[in-house]
């Protein structure tokens, strides 16, 4: 790895490079590019203090690359905090220099310090590259229980 990359929480002082990257996240996802409402989105999530969101950044050409996002949950069996690391994104051009395993590292860090039983994380079932990162770094396939959704 040739590059410095540092990762740090981010804060409302870091909201133009998030917002660029979360909008290139959601067009990966096959969702329009919308900077307006990324930038509410984001907003809304730092202001009230509803997520934690991770930033990744090239220290020597000192911009953003990337991001993760974690969402609070609560299990009512184990009576604990969980996180559910509901984004995790890298510029493609930075790929593979060691940013997705920082800012998960970031995310566990964060889970251990705030005492909570896990990180929970969905991904698309063909986002193999996605898979392997999260095989490597720990993450287990749930094979126990089936997740279900109901859009409104």
């Amino acid at each position: 790895m040739n590059k410095i990359l540092r990762v740090s929480q981010a804060t409302i002082h870091d909201l133009d490079e998030l917002v660029h990257l979360f909008d290139e996240y959601r067009v990966f996802y096959k969702q329009a590019s919308d900077m307006e409402h990324a930038r509410k989105f984001l907003m809304d999530r730092l202001e009230h203090k509803e997520s934690i969101i991770f930033i990744a950044k090239d220290m020597e050409r000192n911009i953003a690359i990337g991001f993760t996002q974690l969402y609070p949950s609560f299990s009512s069996i184990s009576m604990q905090r969980s996180w559910i690391l509901n984004d995790l994104y890298v510029l493609d051009e930075h790929r593979g220099l060691g940013a997705a395993r920082l800012l998960l590292e970031s995310a566990k860090e964060y889970a251990r310090v705030t005492e909570a039983k896990g990180l929970d994380l969905s991904t698309a079932s063909d986002n193999v590259r996605a898979q392997r990162i999260y095989e490597q770094f720990g993450f287990k396939k749930d094979e126990e229980f089936f997740h279900y959704y109901l859009t409104l």
